[in-house]
């Protein structure tokens, strides 16, 4: 089964499959806010301040259209990359820099039928996982919830290790270079 993906505008479309995927977890931590923000993209933060993440593996991302509008920033030299369709600022995912890393937190803001259709396929997002401390209200933590959903991953990537699977649509599979130069931003942006 697979998730339909498209940004806002429609330039952007692709597909997640549903098959490999680690946790799905709100992240509150400063950074994943502060990208919500400086894509000025409404709904992406819940009302604590999170920002709703479904983690996979990045081979289970297709993009069939569009995949010259997918840009890529990062806070600093060494921070994660942020994926997002450049025309209309819609999150795609966040990946680590070394694509040897299997894993892609997708954004359930660019896939079609959110709300019932993800909940459905990923489950509800478990707010536990990253940051908790730097939410904007009150946040519950499941602690089980939260060991669960590090082990789900740590889990997945083990195994993308051990199969030698890694492709990734963010990353050059002839260079491991990312298909779009990242733009640091500072910020004070």
């Amino acid at each position: 089964m697979s998730i339909p993906l498209r940004c806002r505008c429609g330039q952007v479309q692709g597909e997640v499959g549903t098959g490999r995927t680690y946790a799905r977890a709100s992240c509150y931590c400063k950074d994943c806010r502060a990208y919500a923000q400086w894509l000025g993209a409404p709904g992406l933060l819940d009302d604590a301040g999170g920002v709703d993440i479904v983690a996979v593996a990045p081979s289970q991302v297709r993009f069939t259209a569009g995949e010259e509008q997918i840009a890529c920033m990062s806070w600093s030299e060494r921070g994660i990359y942020r994926w997002y369709a450049a025309c209309c600022r819609t999150p795609l995912g966040n990946t680590p820099r070394d694509p040897a890393v299997h894993y892609a937190g997708m954004s359930p803001a660019c896939m079609e039928g959110a709300g019932e259709a993800v909940d459905e396929a990923f489950g509800p997002p478990r707010r536990c996982l990253v940051g908790t401390g730097s939410a904007t209200a009150p946040v519950r933590v499941n602690r089980l919830a939260q060991v669960s959903g590090i082990g789900r991953v740590m889990l997945g990537l083990l195994v993308a290790r051990l199969r030698k699977r890694r492709e990734s649509p963010f990353f050059d599979p002839a260079t491991g270079k990312p298909i779009r130069t990242p733009e640091i931003v500072g910020r004070s942006q």
